[in-house]
This record gives structure tokens, C-alpha cells and sequence, in this order.
């Protein structure tokens, strides 16, 4: 039953030797094994959305507008301007 529990085995090669002594020397800094930090990294990668889907997400709340933020900032600067002008008595 212990298997269940396993991830699936990941072999990098090619390392430099200058990257892999760097990622020990951060491994240890934070009292960790290489492999610890090494799952952590990949975890924190893997959390994060790709830009695609950043770029997906984005393009699809600026279908939803029907208002550009541009024409927004615009109206309100006009505004504002409006406001600073005398005003005939």
C-alpha cells in the first residue's frame, strides 16, 4: 500500500555543477534537503498559471467590458479639469 502514496520519480541530468552546488547551498540555508527544496520549487512553479492563461484570462474579462479603462481615465480626467475651472458668476 505504500506506493499509493508515491510520486513519480524525476531525473534531471545535465546539471552544471555551479547550479547544483547553488540550489544545496539554498537547500541548507533554510535547513532543508535538496530534494525537500527541490519539490517545493516545483510545487511553487506549478501553482503559479502560465502566462497563456493569464494572457486567456485577461483577454476574456476585455470582452466582457464594454468600456475601455482608457476612455474611464479619460472621462474622469475631463471631469476633473471641469471641476478646476472658474466657474462664471
Amino acid at each position: 500500500m505504500y506506493y499509493v502514496f508515491m510520486g513519480s520519480l524525476l531525473q534531471i541530468r545535465n546539471v552544471p555543477d555551479g547550479a547544483r552546488r547553488a540550489l544545496k547551498a539554498r537547500a541548507a540555508s533554510r535547513g532543508e534537503s535538496l530534494n525537500s527544496y527541490m519539490l517545493a520549487l516545483i510545487e511553487r512553479d506549478v501553482a503559479r498559471p502560465a502566462v497563456a492563461e493569464v494572457l486567456d484570462r485577461a483577454a476574456q474579462r476585455a470582452g466582457r467590458a464594454n468600456v475601455s479603462a482608457l476612455s474611464l481615465l479619460d472621462q474622469a480626467r475631463q471631469e476633473r479639469e471641469s471641476e478646476r475651472q472658474p466657474h462664471p458668476s
